[in-house]
């Protein structure tokens, strides 16, 4: 018995779309109506999650959707999962639901079991927890850790603030709150908040109007596919991107406090950063004393066939701080080295200091992922799909541009020759009954729960290779 059967007996056996348009009259009028209350111009249509169940997302209409795009890479196990029920309907749940404690001056007695449970999944080389309540969140937090490990090694760490530092914080101004960087790069997406819009550089409607710090912007590598054929003009951009990291560390009017990357850009268009360039990363950032932060906001927990990303570069030493949120249902941020615990209390600190709902939940998430090795499943049947997808490039390679994702588990895209085309393609997708996102301006990517397996892949390539054939 497949972990989709065990998980999901009366899942449906394929997709099935009675409206002529997405989304159809009832989303519609139920858009609508929310719409007095709620932005809902950027809803596709208006999911029912009562009757959703496994890989299928059902809308108001009664369309049954093979998901795809799982709530934006968000959920790990499928819709209505029997395992997470159960950890929803635990005392421990009742207690952070009903109760839900101030975590850093009332923590519950209960919290070090519920963090262990996440701590057993953390990247290799990680030991240490600090929690959030958003992927956004996740790493401004990360840059505040960041930022007040960089200043106590240059203070000293036992070193009090002086007087002046006292001071010129209230002020808003230098030694107190001093100007320092942090490095992201060209087509970034790291969150929507302040400190997070300044290091994304997606879409200009990510972080339009409000404003930004004087922080760089360096070049992601672009690569030329398929990776086998290409392998020196692809180190080449690799050293051309390095050098260029390098050189705004050397010489940028301000201090390069930190460095965040995202091991493959996802809201960007899906673009895959080597072993050799992250691991590069880890040599300059270790040279110069930049905190090395890893954004696994997208790609953590199993969907790139390991559980993080970032563990295909084997990076020695271990990246400094690695955030995650979506398919933990939980955020915050991993670390080793206890000196990025503030030299203070009340420095990292918030009233709720995270979500102990949302951790029982994400322990819930990892202990399943591991019992059901779903992180190979998601290996193995990424490699089935992208087999399935090399055959219909070679068909119609005008509509597979730049095929990406091989042996990356089911974090797979490709491109089409322009956003219109993109646009019509996700369309025809979902009449097709395929739930599929985009990203960048031009890329389909996809983004199924780590219970997707062969037969699903089979039921989406068959109506891709309809769509295709078609357009």
């Amino acid at each position: 018995m497949s972990v989709c059967e065990k998980y999901y007996p009366s899942e449906p056996s394929k997709p099935s779309v009675v409206t002529s348009s997405i989304p159809g009259p009832e989303s519609q009028r139920a858009l609508q109506k929310l719409g007095q209350v709620f932005d809902a111009r950027p809803a596709y249509f208006m999911g029912d999650y009562e009757k959703s169940l496994g890989n299928y997302l059902v809308d108001a209409d009664g369309n049954t959707f093979l998901d795809l795009y799982a709530q934006i890479s968000s959920i790990a196990l499928g819709y209505n999962n029997p395992a997470l029920i159960k950890a929803a309907q635990s005392p421990e749940m009742i207690r952070a639901l009903v109760d839900r404690p101030a975590l850093g001056n009332f923590p519950s007695k209960d919290l070090e079991g519920i963090l262990s449970k996440i701590l057993k999944f953390a990247p290799k080389g990680q030991t240490h927890i600090w929690s959030g309540l958003s992927g956004a969140d996740a790493n401004e937090l990360a840059f505040k850790a960041a930022f007040m490990y960089y200043r106590s090694k240059a203070r000293g760490y036992e070193t009090p603030f002086s007087a002046e530092e006292n001071k010129t914080v209230m002020e808003n101004s230098t030694p107190g709150s001093p100007d320092l960087a942090v490095l992201s790069f060209k087509r970034a997406f790291h969150g929507r908040l302040f400190a997070s819009g300044s290091v994304t550089c997606s879409k200009p409607i990510h972080k339009l109007d409000f404003p930004a710090f004087d922080w760089p912007h360096a070049e992601y590598p672009s690569y030329q596919y398929p990776l086998a054929d290409n392998e020196t003009a692809n180190r080449t951009e690799d050293d051309r991107c390095l050098k260029i990291v390098e050189d705004i560390i050397s010489s940028w009017p301000i201090p390069v406090a930190a460095l965040i990357i995202e091991p493959i850009q996802s809201e960007g268009g899906d673009n895959h950063a080597s072993k050799y360039f992250l691991q590069s990363l880890r040599d300059i950032t270790t040279k110069h004393g930049v905190v090395y932060i890893i954004d696994e906001v997208q790609t953590g927990v199993g969907a790139t066939g390991k559980m993080w990303c970032h563990e295909w570069a084997e990076l020695q030493p271990p990246a400094d701080l690695v955030t995650f949120s979506k398919k933990f249902q939980s955020a915050g941020y991993f670390f080793h080295d206890p000196k990025f615990i503030p030299n203070q209390p009340y420095r990292q600190f918030n009233t709720w200091c995270g979500d102990p709902a949302r951790m029982i939940i994400a322990g819930a998430i990892g202990q399943e992922v591991a019992d059901n090795k779903l992180v190979e499943q998601c290996a193995r049947v990424g490699d089935y799909l992208f087999e399935k997808l090399e055959k219909l490039q070679s068909q119609y390679p005008d509509k597979f541009q730049n095929l990406r994702g091989k042996h990356r588990g089911t974090f797979i895209a490709w491109d089409l020759p322009s956003p219109a085309e993109r646009d019509a393609f996700l369309k025809h997708l979902k009449l097709a009954g395929c739930n599929v996102g985009g990203c960048s301006t031009h890329s389909v990517r996809l983004r199924p729960s780590l219970t997707f397996d062969e037969k699903h892949a089979d039921i989406f390539v068959n109506a891709l290779t309809n769509v295709v054939s078609k357009l």
